[in-house]
């Protein structure tokens, strides 16, 4: 709960911190602009709200791991993600997407403080308990931080627990695949990055992933 907290606060100060020219700035995500993922986040936060009011009786199916489940790599031709761009465009100045996020997102976070962590709820077709809904959102938060300022060289980094914490959980997901782990010299930093696709490992990198390379990227969804 507290990492969730922790990730989630610093993804919406990067947000209020970042000019309103470098809105129009590319993300790293691929064919989205830094609008687009904040606007993307809107939406997040709302399925946060929206899953916190959604008990459910039955046992958990899933946890803050297998939540996650491997998907094509974003192309831009996905109806949601092509909505997005179309989205944050009708938003005009960046004042009023910002005013959303902001007003949407600290809704967000102030339910998650308030859940019970025990409690299950359901959000995918899928039972899992808010504890391990928050889990699985740090790596999420985390990840979109990232994409947020990978074009911003003055945007502070996520916190560094937080990288650790969403590290962890992309490790947990990659050994449940293949019989491989990243290197432990990599950043925590690197791994997400290189391990999700949103940079492309050096020939130095490749060679320390050994086969994991070719396993590589894991998109997540």
């Amino acid at each position: 709960m507290d990492l969730f907290s922790r990730s989630w606060t610093a993804l919406r100060t990067a947000v209020a911190d970042i000019p309103d020219d470098d809105f129009e700035r590319p993300s790293g995500c691929s064919g989205w602009l830094v609008r687009d993922v904040v606007c993307h986040l809107v939406i997040a936060a709302q399925d946060v709200l929206i899953t916190l009011v959604t008990p459910a009786e039955s046992e958990p199916t899933v946890d803050a791991v297998t939540y996650w489940s491997l998907v094509e790599l974003p192309t831009g031709e996905d109806p949601l993600d092509a909505l997005i761009p179309r989205l944050a465009a009708a938003y005009g100045e960046p004042r009023w997407l910002k005013f959303h996020f902001d007003d949407v997102g600290s809704a967000a976070g102030r339910a998650a403080g308030l859940a019970d962590p025990a409690l299950r709820v359901s959000t995918r077709d899928e039972v899992l308990t808010v504890a391990d809904y928050l889990s699985a959102y740090v790596l999420e938060w985390t990840l979109h931080h990232l994409d947020l300022i990978a074009h911003l060289p003055s945007a502070a980094d996520p916190p560094a627990e937080t990288l650790a914490a969403a590290r962890a959980s992309l490790e947990k997901i990659a050994a449940s695949l293949f019989p491989a782990s990243f290197p432990a010299s990599f950043s925590d930093k690197d791994v997400l990055l290189i391990g999700t696709g949103r940079r492309t490992p050096t020939d130095a990198e490749k060679a320390a992933l050994g086969d994991l390379a070719a396993k590589l990227p894991l998109a997540l969804g």
